[in-house]
């Protein structure tokens, strides 16, 4: 199968794990939650001046929880660079853009050609930076006290004591949100700082093990029909392999990618024809993708899509002969195809 093909499938299942939005909400403030939570599909982005012109828009989107007094006048105030490097119809000159970037991503080395280690490392910067200015936005926004923190009631106000209490831990109750919430504060203090708020913002992206086990938890209950806490090979094959394989004929162009069988017995470590949660860790970052785990992919996309002559390489020339590959975000933003919310129920 051809890498750009597996890619959509890559982007399909990727979108589909955006799941979490608490039900009871009321539908406009659940979606601005599931926004917020980081759980709505944002193709990477190459260029850091798209990151800031998309980083504005969503100020915008927000309405009163940003100032934003139009995207573009907000962008030319704060981001004049962006308007110098535009084109007579007022948008982005691209290729100047690329000129300008190629550059910074080719620096090791600095030999004139982009490989995928440079590549990934810059999308990989992009992204980081995107989450923390999200995360950095939502610290400002909803620390009330202004002590650098954020309590459960301070973001969550609108669960009481009681719902708390009852601990009811169904999708989108208190105790679900509470669960959340506890396995992020790392201290445990009671709040969560920048660096836990972003792991509870974005939990696919987080290394800590207490969210990766309860991401696992919840995905093994939808991949386990018969509600036993572990994964038959029938379910593992239905449910989790053709996730796993599609990631991995990506990332080897289809070469020696292990059968279904072949990876269920790897995992099994107990060999007792199931899988338990923690067997499932080593499949994490393709059971529960990331923002992260997707610039590495972005990152390859971008290589194969623009390497003419496939030598693994880019150079400028290639970059610019392929330069909408590098501004997909751009391109669909101007055709309106691009912001689609991803609501799958758990």
């Amino acid at each position: 199968m051809g890498r750009a093909v597996v890619y959509v499938l890559i982007l399909a299942a990727f979108a589909a794990f955006f799941v979490f939005s608490p039900s009871h909400l009321p539908d406009r403030n659940r979606q601005e939650l599931t926004r917020r939570l980081g759980y709505k599909f944002r193709t990477p982005t190459f260029d850091p001046l798209v990151a800031e012109l998309e980083r504005i828009a969503e100020e915008r989107e927000l309405g009163s929880r940003g100032n934003a007094i139009g995207v573009e006048q907000t962008a030319k105030a704060k981001i004049p660079e962006a308007y110098r490097d535009s084109n007579d119809e007022g948008r982005l000159n691209i290729s100047s853009r690329l000129v300008v970037l190629f550059p910074l991503v080719d620096h090791s080395p600095t030999d004139g050609l982009i490989n995928y280690e440079e590549m990934s490392n810059w999308i990989t910067e992009q992204t980081v930076n995107k989450l923390n200015n999200r995360t950095g936005r939502e610290l400002a926004f909803y620390d009330k006290n202004g002590d650098g923190a954020i309590s459960f009631h301070e973001y969550l106000p609108q669960f009481t004591e009681e719902d708390i209490a009852r601990n009811e831990t169904g999708h989108g109750q208190a105790g679900w949100w509470k669960q959340q919430f506890t396995n992020a504060d790392v201290d445990p203090n009671g709040l969560l700082s920048f660096d836990e708020l972003k792991d509870f913002l974005h939990p696919q992206d987080s290394s800590n093990y207490r969210i990766q086990n309860w991401l696992l938890s919840e995905k093994m209950k939808r991949m386990d029909y018969d509600r036993d806490g572990k994964l038959s090979f029938d379910e593992f094959l239905h449910h989790a392999y053709d996730i796993y394989k599609s990631y991995i004929e990506f990332e080897t162009q289809g070469d020696d990618v292990p059968t279904a069988e072949e990876k269920f017995d790897e995992l099994d470590l107990d060999e007792d024809e199931v899988l338990t949660v923690e067997e499932l860790r080593p499949l994490f970052q393709y059971l529960n993708p990331g923002e992260l785990s997707h610039a590495q992919h972005f990152a390859a996309h971008l290589i194969n899509e623009a390497d003419d002559n496939k030598d693994g390489f880019l150079t400028l020339e290639e970059m610019l002969k392929h330069e909408y590959v590098f501004y997909t975000t751009l391109y669909e933003n101007q055709n309106g195809d691009y912001e689609d919310d991803f609501h799958d129920e758990l």
